[in-house]
C-alpha cells in the first residue's frame, strides 16, 4: 500500500512539472483551442494522462527491477549461507 501512494505522489509531482512545462499562457494562446475554457480542459486532461503514463512508467519499472533481481545468482550472505547448508 505505502508503494501505491509513493507511486502516485511522484506521479502527480510529475504530472505537474509536465503541464507546467506545457502552459499555454506564455504562448498568448495562438493554438487551437482558443478560449480559456477549452484551454483548461486541454490542461486538466493532459495531467490526468500524464499521471497515468507516469504511473504505468513506475509499475512496469519496478517489474523490470523484480525480474533483474530475480535472474541475478545468489552474492554476499546469502550465498555463503548456501553454501554453509550444503
Amino acid at each position: 500500500m505505502t508503494q501505491r501512494i509513493i507511486d502516485g505522489v511522484l506521479s502527480a509531482l510529475a504530472g505537474l512539472v509536465s503541464v507546467l512545462l506545457s502552459w499555454p499562457y506564455w504562448r498568448d494562446f495562438e493554438y487551437w483551442p482558443e478560449s480559456h475554457a477549452m484551454w483548461w480542459l486541454y490542461i486538466a486532461v493532459g495531467y490526468v494522462l500524464a499521471v497515468y503514463v507516469f504511473y504505468t512508467f513506475l509499475g512496469s519499472l519496478r517489474t523490470l527491477f523484480l525480474h533483474d533481481e530475480q535472474a541475478r545468482p545468489a552474492t554476499g550472505r546469502d550465498a555463503l549461507a548456501q553454501e554453509d547448508r550444503s
